[in-house]
């Protein structure tokens, strides 16, 4: 039997900026995937456990198989599972087919599973055969980690480096494979679950957006609090996207907005509304998985908001892979002037020259 059992609620990070330059720390890559704590027991089907102590074994089948054809031996491993894109630009994750993989139908699952096999990168270790490893320090952490020789196309470990001018690299040129920053751990620090025991560094910036609907707060009287500013960015044909939402607002930042924003409430012509004549990226609907959602409420596209995002996703029309963070009104800006254009595209790189930490760009121009 294991020595750990689930669930066991996962280490956590808090954000800073920059790259620490100090010494007592490894780096690695921060993945842009969903956290997932692996826990195999050759012979018996390896349990996959969520950040929030959900299983994720039904979504996942094809991992439990790598598991049970790669790794002989008792283990508990923290890590996140990626979908791997292959384009003729190189490798990349890709959030997109990830998230569809979160589907009840067992039937779609299994084709994806087929389709889009996930991986799983392995960044730590919990346990190994019958010794709970949580109260080891992180640089005998990995070096076990590291011995289990992971480096299969669905299981891998995660590349880490004691060097931070290295790490800063690593966060400039990755974030061009679909990795989202750096995280920076204690070599001497134990495993502690749901601390925030290790650092990460993100990737920011800020576009201005048009403000184009909002929905309201949930549970609370509709017109009397903003639950999230819809957002949108004109194409270079002049089409406005849906491209995010802004949302974490104090209580009464939410009702001030409420009644400042009332008088652009339209239930006239608007370009997420009605017939479209032209393709163009919509605003989500209410779904069964947060069925308390509000509905969209369009606005006369007039606002425009200087908005921070990390990140974004999918092909073109993007949109920010997260929620933003409000930073400011910009009344001097035009919102026919809020366009793509002024979004930052980092230079493409190859995931596998990520996989084995690799710092030179893949030269476009051989494909």
């Amino acid at each position: 039997m294991l020595p750990l059992q689930p669930p066991v609620k996962p280490m956590l990070a808090s954000p800073i900026d920059g790259v620490p330059h100090r010494d007592g720390l490894l780096f690695e890559p921060k993945w842009d995937g969903f956290r997932c704590l692996a826990f195999v027991d050759p012979g018996e089907p390896a349990v996959l456990q969520s950040r929030t102590g959900r299983g994720l074994e039904r979504y996942f089948p094809e991992v439990r198989t790598t598991f049970a054809q790669q790794l002989d031996r008792p283990a508990v491993l923290d890590g996140e599972l990626v979908v791997i894109r292959h384009d003729e630009d190189g490798d990349r994750l890709d959030w997109n087919q990830l998230s569809e993989r979160i589907h009840p139908a067992a039937s779609r699952v299994n084709t994806l599973a087929e389709r889009t096999p996930a991986t799983f990168i392995a960044f730590d270790l919990l346990a190994l055969d019958d010794r709970d490893l949580t109260d080891a320090p992180l640089s005998e952490r990995r070096e076990l980690l590291t011995g289990l020789g992971l480096d299969t196309s669905g299981l891998r470990t995660t590349p880490a480096t004691e060097d931070p001018e290295l790490a800063e690299e690593w966060f400039r040129l990755f974030e061009g494979a679909g990795l989202d920053g750096i995280i920076a751990k204690p070599l001497d620090g134990k495993y502690v679950p749901n601390k925030r025991t290790m650092f990460k560094v993100k990737h920011s910036r800020t576009a201005d957006c048009v403000v184009a609907g909002l929905r309201w707060h949930a549970n609370t009287e509709p017109g009397t609090a903003v639950g999230s500013l819809q957002l949108g960015l004109h194409d270079e044909h002049g089409v406005l996207h849906h491209v995010g939402v802004v949302g974490a607002f104090p209580a009464a930042k939410r009702r001030e907005l409420a009644d400042e924003l009332a008088e652009l409430i339209t239930d006239g012509d608007h370009p997420w509304i009605g017939e479209q004549e032209t393709e163009r990226r919509l605003p989500g609907s209410v779904n069964r998985w947060n069925t308390n959602e509000q509905p969209i409420v369009p606005l006369r596209p007039e606002r425009v908001v200087e908005v921070s995002y990390d990140h974004t996703e999918g092909g073109h029309p993007a949109r920010f892979r997260h929620t933003t963070q409000f930073v400011r009104w910009r009344p001097d800006r035009d919102p026919e002037s809020c366009d793509y254009a002024q979004l930052e595209e980092p230079v493409r790189y190859d995931l596998d020259s990520v996989l084995v930490g690799a710092v030179h760009r893949k030269d476009r121009s051989n494909g």
